[in-house]
């Protein structure tokens, strides 16, 4: 990435309190990992050293400094995955795979992780592959879950698959849910939002299956309209700090239940959204200042 990206990435973050973590976390949603020249970069436009950037990005689990897949699968092991087998399918990825947590194949394809909680404990064990959730997983599973991922999880998806999302959305501001049914069989779940843009204001509906491309229903915008989300219910904006790696517009968020973040672009057209896990605060304590932006 370039400093001129960086900064364009810093700006956006001004003056936000714990910045530096949003500002890391959109470096490497862009790049799948935080290179040393990106650290560097980092310390010299926010002013701080190089020492304090470094320490925040060893700090959370959710960094890596090693380059990751193009395919990033996280197995739960928190404890309500833990007690419903998770180790066996972390077991089958590594067989099927051959690799260990934290390896990158090395054609570049895939990258394994366990992580502590994914905020779906009642669905476990969860299993996540580039943002797409999935549920009670198996062993028996696994094979169709990497065969998807290579497959860009374009193959035509199950009833069952689109029936909607693994987790319950809701508005960050109220809780209240986001997520409406379909009617009809086969019909996927969707997302049900205000947007307004180009003098238009709207409710619109954006797909509720996470990986399959956010497609949007409605007329009311023209391709490439920057719109504002808002929650349907207390009408507060869905206003997010992230850039998105793709065209570079803002991405609105919304809340999982039980935890993390689900990003949409904010220009009309563009498909991409990305999940994203709660980072919680560093500790204060005497050998470590609570970092703030």
């Amino acid at each position: 990435m370039t400093p001129e990206a960086i900064e364009k990435i810093i700006a956006v973050h001004a003056g936000n309190q714990g910045s530096l973590i949003s500002i890391l976390e959109d470096i490497q949603d862009r790049c799948r990992y935080l290179s040393e020249d990106a650290l560097r970069t980092v310390a010299s436009l926010t002013g701080r050293s190089l020492v304090d950037v470094y320490g925040v990005a060893t700090f959370y689990k959710a960094f890596s400094l090693k380059p990751r897949g193009r395919h990033l699968v996280s197995v739960c092991l928190g404890t309500a995955c833990h007690v419903r087998s998770a180790p066996d399918i972390v077991d089958e990825f590594k067989r099927q795979l051959g690799l260990e947590p934290g390896e990158t194949s090395r054609d570049g394809e895939f990258t394994l992780e366990t992580v502590n909680c994914l905020g779906t404990c009642a669905l476990g064990p969860i299993v996540a592959v580039d943002g797409r959730y999935f549920s009670k997983v198996g062993r028996k599973d696994v094979t169709k879950i990497i065969r998807a991922a290579k497959a860009d999880f374009m193959e035509d998806r199950s009833p069952e698959e689109r029936a909607g999302l693994p987790a319950k959305v809701v508005c960050p501001h109220c809780g209240v849910s986001l997520t409406v049914p379909e009617k009809g069989a086969g019909r996927e779940a969707s997302l049900l939002l205000e947007a307004s843009g180009g003098g238009k204001r709207a409710q619109v509906r954006i797909s509720g299956v996470l990986g399959a491309g956010m497609s949007r229903s409605g007329n009311d915008f023209q391709p490439d309209t920057r719109v504002r989300y808002s929650c349907p219910n207390c009408r507060a904006g869905l206003d997010g700090a992230a850039l998105c790696p793709e065209c570079g517009a803002e991405m609105a968020s919304l809340a999982f239940e039980g935890g993390g973040s689900l990003l949409i672009c904010s220009c009309w057209g563009c498909a991409n959204c990305m999940v994203r896990l709660n980072v919680p605060a560093a500790p204060a304590g005497p050998d470590r200042k609570r970092v703030t932006g």
